[in-house]
């Protein structure tokens, strides 16, 4: 075939429209829960659940009643990060007490199930899921709930995003370009069903030896893309060795330390509030 036969392939705005997702959107409150902030990455791997741990211990300690909900039911890490491997309670057989630990009130799928077992699931167990965390959970009057949710933008993100009346979502990124393409998906989606995008967090924005920074993964591309959406930018986290560590240990790095590290996680936690607010 010459190159003047060649011919970009399209999709039909006929068929484009014909599999264009079809949002009946009715979404719902969570009792003992007044507003809930969600953290979103297009893309996995670009450190989502540290830093959604990170900001609830932040807000918990701007003085807030603060609960986690780790939504991320293909790789639930939340219990990992926080110590906790005990299963939350029923008193009467049928809604969960949430596990409480460093002040912090705490479900996650991870809970409910053992470490080794694979979430192989599709949409209406998902959706069973959503409705658990919804309906059968006893929050116990919080002033935030943050969402850890799944990664990407697939069945079990978009599940979440349209059953549960979320005030806000932070989209974590990191500077790379691979990881951005995906956010800019991710944008254009939480756009189409209408959920308020809080702001961007650039995470592993650079690595500092010996008074040197060293751009592993790009410059400002987090920055970047808040300005081209026009999306508040609420900061940026250095690659940190002890953050790695303390999520490792059980004991979020927000919790253990109170350094200019941890602070910047504050002040990025209460950009969030102003936010929601």
């Amino acid at each position: 075939m010459s190159e003047n036969q060649k011919k970009e392939v399209n999709l039909s705005q006929k068929l484009a429209e014909e599999i264009k997702p079809k949002f009946s959107i009715k979404r719902n409150k969570i009792n003992g829960v007044k507003k809930i902030i969600a953290i979103s990455s297009a893309k996995g791997g670009v450190g989502k659940s540290t830093v959604a741990t990170n900001i609830a211990i932040a807000i918990k300690k701007l003085g807030f009643k603060t609960g986690i909900l780790d939504a991320d039911v293909y790789g639930p890490s939340i219990p990992l990060m926080m110590g906790v491997h005990e299963k939350p309670i029923s008193e009467d057989g049928i809604k969960l007490i949430p596990i409480k630990k460093f002040d912090i009130d705490l479900i996650s799928i991870g809970l409910l199930v053992s470490e080794d077992t694979p979430m192989i699931w599709r949409g209406p167990m998902v959706a069973s899921t959503v409705k658990t965390f919804t309906n059968k959970v006893i929050w116990n009057d919080l002033d935030f709930l943050i969402i850890d949710m799944p990664p990407g933008t697939g069945d079990a993100l978009l599940t979440f995003s349209q059953e549960i009346d979320i005030n806000g979502i932070v989209i974590v990124t990191t500077p790379q370009k691979i990881a951005l393409a995906d956010v800019r998906r991710g944008i254009e989606m939480f756009k189409k069903i209408n959920v308020k995008i809080l702001g961007i967090i650039e995470n592993m924005s650079k690595l500092t030896l010996e008074d040197t920074d060293h751009f592993i993964f790009g410059k400002d591309g987090g920055k970047d893309m808040a300005k081209k959406f026009q999306i508040d930018f609420l900061g940026d986290i250095e690659i940190n060795e002890n953050l790695r560590k303390s999520s490792d240990d059980g004991v979020p790095y927000v919790e253990k330390f109170d350094d200019h590290f941890s602070k910047n996680f504050m002040s990025i936690a209460d950009k969030i509030i102003k936010r929601v607010n």
